[in-house]
């Protein structure tokens, strides 16, 4: 028995990744307006098991919360709980916890956080 090829394309892995998480992207990283400092607890529909706390003071609890919220959240997760400012601060070791879909898409709409990280290895 042979497999026969699909007779429409069918789009990779990647591109679905890329096409799911551009959905939920902000209009612009003005809009993340989340806490600069604090405790921030996630809502059950970002995180379902696991650790739900962060505080900002820490970074590696705030570079969780930044992994988890971006992986796991939807627009409005995104605006509530990234701050623009600590996003872009910390985008040059955050962008290699992440998955590469998160990555490129990210980098694709916002060109300065990719300068972050030209900045930063410069």
């Amino acid at each position: 028995m042979s497999v026969q090829p699909f007779p429409f394309p069918v789009p990779d892995a990647f591109e679905l990744l890329c096409a799911q998480y551009a959905q939920r992207m902000p209009g612009s990283l003005e809009e993340l307006a989340g806490p600069t400092d604090g405790t921030v607890d996630l809502p059950l529909h970002v995180v379902w098991s696991g650790r739900r706390s962060y505080g900002l003071e820490q970074p590696r609890s705030r570079m969780g919360l930044y992994r988890t919220v971006l992986a796991e959240g939807q627009r409005q997760d995104l605006i509530a709980f990234l701050n623009r400012d600590l996003l872009i601060a910390q985008w040059p070791v955050l962008r290699t916890l992440i998955s590469r879909p998160i990555r490129d898409v990210w980098e694709a709409a916002f060109p300065e956080l990719a300068s972050a990280t030209a900045t930063t290895a410069a």
